[in-house]
């Protein structure tokens, strides 16, 4: 499975944003699955619901709905970690949607990952070591 951050699913939608010929090109050659958070589905929704309407943002929870992209619930165990990972990243700052891909990298064993926000995750490490590959730049 393969991490989908935010702003690569908002890219898919928006057919005026920067990266949507980038997004739409990985979205039909990369076939393996997409994983996100629920953290990342409510700033996607919220997003698409805000500047593209409502039909986009329902167009993506059916991709949910229907299995295309699953979404990752963050363990008990997982949510003790969001508060350090959040102070350790603090100078970004990281948000609770970035911090819960980095504990569902770690989660996966693997940090590639499809986004638009290739500042933070060049910074961004899980296992805090690990760099994430972001699959989104190759296109």
């Amino acid at each position: 499975m393969i991490l989908v951050d935010t702003g690569f699913l908002y890219a898919l939608l928006d057919k005026d944003d920067a990266w949507h010929a980038r997004a739409v090109a990985a979205a039909d050659a990369i076939e393996e699955g997409w994983v996100t958070t629920w953290p990342v589905l409510t700033e996607a929704v919220h997003l698409a619901t805000r500047w593209l309407g409502v039909s986009a943002a329902i167009a993506l929870v059916q991709e949910v709905a229907g299995g295309d992209i699953h979404a990752w619930d963050l363990s008990p165990m997982a949510l003790a970690k969001l508060p350090a990972l959040l102070k350790r990243y603090a100078d970004l700052p990281m948000d609770l949607a970035d911090a819960s891909l980095v504990l569902l990298a770690e989660s996966l064993g693997h940090g590639r990952i499809l986004t638009t926000d290739e500042r933070d995750f060049r910074t961004y490490r899980w296992k805090s070591r690990a760099p994430f590959e972001n699959l989104l730049a190759n296109f």
